[in-house]
């Protein structure tokens, strides 16, 4: 999958990677950065290379909640009301500029996201396994945009930024594009049956207790640093350590390491934070404090849990 999402997504092998990781790690994926910089074509490029069902919902002021659950008809030749889904019920669910859309249509995501169900006119519906949201957004700069409130953000396992290309990748990208569409020439490698048993792998992967402990300081520290208003919840602590899994699992190895951990913390946390009002006048992002707390919380040392993996193994 990395290798097939890199024919069109150039120069971006860390982009791809936490990508697949949240995949692994059952999560969901928000991409914010200005347009043009292949936020889409990296959510579909990811949606072609798995042989399964993808809903793609364009966000506009104008989106009813409805338009995403789906709606109940009323079928006169039987006299019965016949539930249409919604472009929610699929694998991979495509949501294009989430931030345009009104509070009221975003938080017709919540339950989905949460609990993999939607409920409609007060009767519940399953999603499919795999499910997997990939939603993109413009920076809250731009015009027509409504920020995703703090509820919605923290459903998100991963906030990543797509960020400009080097010069070499741009130019790949010119050559690729210039005669034919990579992404329209994307096979399927693999299907949501062979992505389900993945995810079951990696959420069986170890961890030792001293990782899920620095899991939880790095989130602790979130709480009482002075930089911020708004720490890390408990779900962020979970999800941190899930997408550790995924990144592990990737990697080959049967456990996490503390590299794991701290190479996602900024993608997995520092969307879910509020700086305070003396960093936000000082300019320092969510981001940078989540790199400063990385550095100064103590790394454990898991040299000992050789036996506990051998015996998970």
């Amino acid at each position: 999958m990395r290798a097939a999402i890199e024919r069109v997504v150039t120069g971006r092998t860390e982009l791809v990677r936490t990508t697949l990781a949240v995949l692994l790690a059952e999560g969901h994926l928000l991409l914010e950065d200005v347009p043009g910089v292949g936020k889409t074509t990296l959510a579909k490029a990811l949606a072609r290379t798995i042989d399964c069902s993808v809903g793609r919902i364009q966000f506009t002021p104008d989106l009813l909640p409805s338009d995403l659950t789906g709606v109940n008809i009323y079928r006169a030749q039987t006299n019965e009301f016949e539930f249409r889904p919604g472009p929610v019920f699929a694998h991979v669910v495509i949501g294009d500029e989430i931030n345009r859309a009104s509070p009221k249509t975003q938080s017709a995501l919540l339950e989905c996201m949460q609990e993999a169900q939607a409920t409609v006119d007060g009767r519940t519906y399953r999603l499919p396994r795999p499910f997997f949201v990939v939603a993109t957004q413009n920076p809250v700069e731009m015009e027509g945009t409504y920020p995703l409130p703090e509820a919605q953000r923290d459903r998100f396992m991963a906030r990543l930024t797509v960020g400009y290309p080097s010069i070499e990748s741009e130019l790949d990208m010119l050559d690729l594009q210039e005669s034919a569409d990579p992404l329209a020439q994307l096979q399927a490698v693999t299907d949501a049956a062979q992505i389900g048993r993945l995810i079951d792998v990696s959420r069986r992967l170890y961890a030792a207790p001293a990782v899920k402990r620095y899991v939880v300081d790095l989130v602790t520290a979130t709480r009482h640093d002075n930089g911020l208003r708004l720490g890390a919840s408990p779900r962020a602590a979970i999800q941190l350590l899930r997408a550790a899994k995924g990144v592990a699992a990737m990697a080959g190895r049967d456990h996490v390491l503390p590299d794991d951990v701290q190479g996602l913390a900024p993608a997995v946390l520092a969307h879910r934070l509020l700086p305070s009002t003396e960093s936000r006048l000082a300019g320092r992002s969510t981001e940078a404090i989540v790199s400063d707390l990385v550095a100064a919380v103590p790394v454990p040392a898991t040299a000992g849990d050789g036996a506990a993996r051998r015996a998970f193994g």
